[in-house]
């Protein structure tokens, strides 16, 4: 009896099976009218599902591309770890078979039609319910979605990657190779395994892809590439197994939108007040300076931040290999090393920065010194230019040493014109990754009878209180002579600069355009800035005093 029944219900779902083909065929023969909709998730269910693992905890979950694309993050106790689930619109077999379908006759008019994105969904949208019309198939909202989805993902987004690219909470992505799980960097859950993975064909075709997009080639010849994604994202890529053994890999360094501001970093207690007040007048004075730290200590976001503080008529130029600046400044030319596998010549650091001599600015940004291009740097700092980069070192005295030797070999005598370097650490507190400044230095002359440079720390962070001990200044000395102040009218200068960052801090003005707008407003007019500081103190309003100026 029971065997009975097991062998009637195959044979209903066999008959169904065959009853659907027939109808999709007789569909397919006279055509479908399809009316597509804007998605309701309310109406039209949702896109995409998720079972928790056997034995898993979910402990969070939010949209990275709704109503499409979302995360959960799950924990297993018994092996006291999190997981990075990303999930995507579920597609059924029939779905599946259809977008390979889809993909294959949408490719030509997309490739020959619109170049930005919204353009693109409209495109892959009409192209879409045309073919779906032409296939006779009568998809529902939920079914033309999911595709409209998986096609803006592959054809315009980054594929697999795409929901992780779309996560502000990730700052890097790793993947070590065929068929293994890529790794992310989670601000909140740090180094978590994913359940993205690559089989090696599509490894290799998704190196190869990201390549391209970035309009740089890499082959089994050369197969190892860094470069920037279009959507500011710094990647490394490596192709086949010359050089990774475990298959093609890539890193993907994702930045922020928007730029962090110096209130941002107070924020993060990366710097204090004082340490930003002190940058501000000292870049203010064309001081010159360095940002120091090993790998993802924020030395770029540090840079880029600081550099919010040159003065708004001060022509700036910056030089990098990868593009990663980006500043918020009226008078800014930017500039990008290239590299030609084919016709044309390669323009490297060191030609980019001979050029910058020749446009006459007086600031001038570089992405990272570690070559011969910075003696030309430090040519440019002793003939009056103001000069910010950043280097790999963990302290004041390896900065120097790496400048005065191979591969860089800057003469002692040119070290000296370096004003400041600023050491930034990636550290730990209470079981969380934390930025840090970990030395604020001065770099002072050749001492006489050693021979060797000195310096000394303006400020210092001290670890087991995660304070800052701030200490004497030069450069401050120095700037009080040249600017002929009283001692008492540079300890004004420096306490307004803070006080009007506190300001800043307490507003919570943290847009890059809406503080860089302040500053310049403070360099036009600091007294009447400083009075509107002072009523809006008086007042205790949120709304009132120098905040409406952003408007």
């Amino acid at each position: 009896m029971s065997g009975d029944r097991i062998d009637g219900s195959e044979t209903g779902s066999t008959l169904s099976g065959l009853k659907r083909r027939i109808s999709r065929t007789l569909e397919l023969l006279r055509g479908a009218e399809l009316e597509t909709r804007p998605f309701r998730p309310g109406e039209d269910g949702p896109l995409a599902s998720f079972d928790v693992p056997e034995g898993h905890e979910e402990v969070d979950r939010y949209w990275v591309n709704a109503p499409y694309a979302y995360v959960v993050i799950t924990h297993d106790p018994a092996a006291s770890e999190h997981q990075y689930h990303a999930v995507e619109p579920t597609l059924d077999e029939f779905e599946r078979l259809l977008l390979r379908r889809v993909v294959e006759d949408i490719r030509d008019p997309l490739l020959y039609r619109a170049a930005d994105t919204d353009a693109d969904r409209e495109l892959l949208s009409e192209e879409l319910e045309t073919l779906l019309e032409q296939y006779g198939v009568d998809a529902d909202m939920g079914t033309f979605h999911s595709l409209l989805y998986y096609l803006m993902r592959d054809f315009r987004g980054y594929g697999k990657v795409d929901p992780l690219l779309n996560d502000g909470h990730i700052e890097d992505i790793s993947c070590d190779g065929y068929e293994l799980p890529i790794f992310v960097y989670h601000d909140e859950y740090t180094d978590i395994e994913t359940n993205v993975s690559f089989e090696p064909e599509a490894l290799d075709n998704y190196v190869i892809r990201l390549a391209q997009q970035s309009g740089r080639h890499i082959s089994v010849g050369d197969p190892i590439v860094e470069t920037t994604l279009p959507d500011g994202s710094r990647a490394e890529l490596a192709l086949g197994e010359e050089v990774t053994p475990r298959g093609s890999a890539f890193t993907i360094r994702q930045y922020a939108e928007e730029p962090f501001t110096p209130i941002d970093l107070i924020e993060n207690d990366t710097f204090t007040i004082s340490e930003m007040a002190y940058f501000w007048l000292c870049i203010e004075h064309n001081k010159s300076l360095i940002f120091a730290g090993g790998t993802a200590s924020g030395k770029t976001t540090s840079m880029n931040a600081v550099s919010m503080f040159i003065p708004p008529r001060a022509k700036v130029l910056t030089i990098e290999d990868t593009r990663e600046l980006s500043l918020y400044h009226d008078n800014w030319l930017s500039s990008v090393t290239r590299e030609r596998l084919d016709e044309g010549t390669d323009i490297d650091m060191y030609d980019l920065l001979r050029s910058a001599l020749r446009h006459r600015p007086e600031y001038i940004v570089v992405g990272e010194v570690r070559g011969a291009e910075a003696v030309t740097l430090f040519q440019a700092m002793n003939t009056g230019h103001t000069t910010f980069s950043t280097m790999h070192a963990d302290s004041i005295e390896t900065v120097i040493n790496r400048l005065e030797n191979e591969p860089i070999n800057v003469p002692r005598a040119m070290v000296q014109s370096l004003d400041m370097i600023s050491i930034q650490v990636l550290t730990r507190k209470d079981d969380e990754r934390v930025r840090r400044t970990k030395t604020v230095g001065e770099i002072g002359g050749i001492d006489q009878r050693t021979g060797e440079l000195d310096y000394s720390a303006a400020f210092q962070w001290e670890a087991d209180t995660d304070t800052v001990r701030r200490r004497d200044s030069a450069l401050l000395e120095e700037i009080q002579e040249e600017r002929g102040w009283r001692r008492s009218e540079l300890l004004q200068e420096m306490r307004d600069r803070e006080r009007f960052l506190e300001f800043l801090q307490k507003r919570g003005i943290t847009d890059y355009r809406a503080f860089t707008a302040l500053i310049n407003e403070y360099y036009a007019h600091p007294d009447r800035v400083m009075d509107r500081v002072e009523r809006a103190d008086v007042e205790l309003s949120a709304g009132d005093g120098l905040a409406d100026t952003v408007e």
